[in-house]
């Protein structure tokens, strides 16, 4: 495919085409095998996902709640660091501020080693922390801040919003110098005990 002819592609990036291609590849059950898919770089369009979740089409929020989570579904981060809307005969470039998730609300189950925590996220996906779905917590490096995340799927993390990260710290348990929570039978680190 010629630059020109991806210039021409992208520059004519039209949401609701590129929704009813996703909507058509999505008609299976669950979600659709973006990994599998390999279809040529279109290049990248005018989106973005901010920290809190917000989805933006040229500077304007995408406010339609069912046009986001359907964009949500084909949306694969790869290899290379990047974030990429992915059809079985498109693929463009997106940027994403932090994560493209945020956990928005927690459930407990159990309590001590027992429990099982279960998160929701603001696109109303639902994950179990446990081996397949971690949580990690990055710091930075000026202020300390934590920033703590959990994997949705494929390299798709969830930022965990601040009230729900108060919630995991009222949780947490002092085990050999870190505090941290039991989930699915896991000991997950929150943070060190100093």
């Amino acid at each position: 495919m010629s630059g020109k002819a991806n210039k021409e592609q992208v520059s004519g990036f039209r949401p609701e085409l590129f929704a009813a291609e996703a909507r058509k590849a999505a008609e299976g059950k669950g979600l659709p095998p973006v990994h599998k898919w390999k279809p040529e770089f279109c290049g990248d369009i005018d989106m973005e996902i901010r920290r809190d979740g917000s989805w933006y089409y040229m500077g304007t929020p995408i406010t339609r709640p069912a046009m986001v989570k359907l964009f949500s579904t084909i949306l694969r981060h790869d290899e290379d660091g990047k974030y990429y809307l992915v059809t079985p005969v498109e693929k463009v470039g997106i940027r994403v501020e932090d994560r493209p998730f945020v956990a928005v609300e927690l459930q407990r189950e159990g309590e001590g080693q027992a429990q099982t925590l279960h998160f929701r996220t603001n696109l109303d996906e639902y994950v179990t922390m446990d081996g397949g779905h971690p949580l990690r917590v990055e710091f930075d490096p000026q202020t300390g801040e934590p920033s703590p995340y959990l994997l949705v799927r494929d390299r798709l993390e969830a930022l965990i919003s601040r009230p729900v990260y108060y919630e995991l710290a009222g949780l947490a348990e002092e085990r050999d110098g870190v505090f941290g929570l039991w989930s699915s039978g896991e000991f997950f680190v929150l943070g060190t005990a100093e």
